[in-house]
């Protein structure tokens, strides 16, 4: 009875991890029907990182190499007082979120490479300004991730807000792979969580852990460059970049360890493995995951009437495929997938607009808007 007992667990744990694997079998087809086309509102920006859009309907664009952009009636203007942006292979001026209550505070949040603190190189830093006259005033650095590195990959970084006002922010495992996603004393490979104001709080899942980073929420991460709050559940979504294989959609859970790098779905780019399992008592699993990868950038939520048979879909760009795949959801599981849009360009970020229209940004050309067609 024992050894049926024994083979009966085997086989409900091998049809589980079969049951994972399809999600990954799930192949991008073209859609059946496109009833959508792009325009390009935004020209020659060379890698457009981020978009956050203004009260008055104008758009926020950080440009990688240190530039802030304010597009407003047809007319691009920089914004001056730019912090000093360490702009290092995958690291520059990056992530951009209004806060919740923009209209009556003026805040806004960065993420972006910086210089400052330990060592030679740079890390992630979480700024928050407001812009007076063309210029970010009132400056206060919220957060700097140590120590430097001169290392050039997974600096992260999206920032989004939960319904509570908390921040959250992502910043990359920066190519140590093996020393900072599972140390809760180091940082990077994280999900931060912070109050608006930079303080820490009370209730994040560490604080009373010795050493630990504090603003630590979640852990075990490699390059979570999507991150967006569920606009039903209020759950914050992530994504993030995968080795060959194994990119990863997750639901960013209070003091869960994601598992990077001792679990993936992903191998080395030489082809060789780096970890024997995909699962892990203790770890999370992903909601969905992408072999092989494209590289995800970018991710938001379409709720918008103007596109209804999109509506309650995530929406990824594709750096790799160049091009913006729509995920369908049902019963919070990927179903189907659909390339969009294919050879557009490197998607780097996918936004949907107060005015219910989707932007995507697109490195080396701007900003398109997802228009229906005529």
């Amino acid at each position: 009875m024992k050894q049926f007992h024994l083979i009966l667990t085997v086989a409900l744990i091998s049809l589980m991890a079969c049951a994972q694997q399809t999600e990954s079998t799930i192949k991008a087809l073209d859609p059946e029907t496109l009833n959508y086309t792009t325009e390009l509102v935004v020209g020659d920006i060379n890698i457009p990182w981020g978009m956050a859009f203004l009260p008055d309907g104008s758009m926020l664009i950080t440009e990688k190499a240190g530039e802030l952009i304010h597009f407003k009636n047809g007319q691009e203007q920089l914004i001056a007082g730019v912090p000093d942006i360490y702009v290092r292979g995958q690291g520059g001026f990056m992530g951009i979120k209004l806060h919740p209550n923009y209209e009556t505070n003026g805040w806004i949040y960065f993420s972006y490479a910086s210089a400052e603190g330990e060592g030679d190189g740079g890390n992630t830093a979480i700024m928050r300004a407001k812009i007076n006259n063309n210029t970010l005033v009132e400056k206060e650095v919220l957060y700097k991730a140590e120590p430097n590195t001169k290392k050039g990959q997974h600096f992260g970084s999206r920032i989004e807000f939960d319904n509570d006002g908390y921040l959250y922010f992502s910043i990359g495992e920066r190519g140590e792979r093996d020393i900072n996603p599972q140390d809760l004393t180091l940082d990077c490979g994280k999900i931060y969580r912070l109050h608006d104001d930079g303080r820490i709080p009370e209730d994040n899942p560490f604080v009373n852990t010795p050493k630990a980073k504090k603003a630590t929420y979640s852990y075990g991460h490699r390059n979570p460059q999507g991150l967006i709050k569920h606009p039903e559940t209020g759950d914050i979504w992530e994504h993030e970049h995968g080795p060959q294989g194994g990119d990863e959609i997750n639901i960013v859970q209070k003091g869960k360890n994601f598992g990077w790098p001792v679990i993936s779905y992903g191998i080395n780019y030489s082809g060789t493995s780096f970890t024997d399992i995909t699962e892990k008592e203790g770890m999370e699993q992903p909601v969905f995951y992408w072999v092989p990868s494209i590289a995800p950038s970018g991710m938001a939520f379409a709720t918008s009437n103007k596109y209804p048979d999109w509506k309650g879909n995530i929406l990824v760009g594709s750096l790799k495929f160049e091009y913006l795949e729509r995920l369908v959801l049902k019963n919070g599981k990927v179903v189907k997938r659909e390339k969009l849009f294919e050879k557009i360009g490197r998607v780097r970020d996918v936004v949907q607009a107060p005015d219910g229209y989707i932007y995507i940004a697109v490195e080396g050309k701007g900003i398109f808007k997802i228009v229906p067609k005529n």
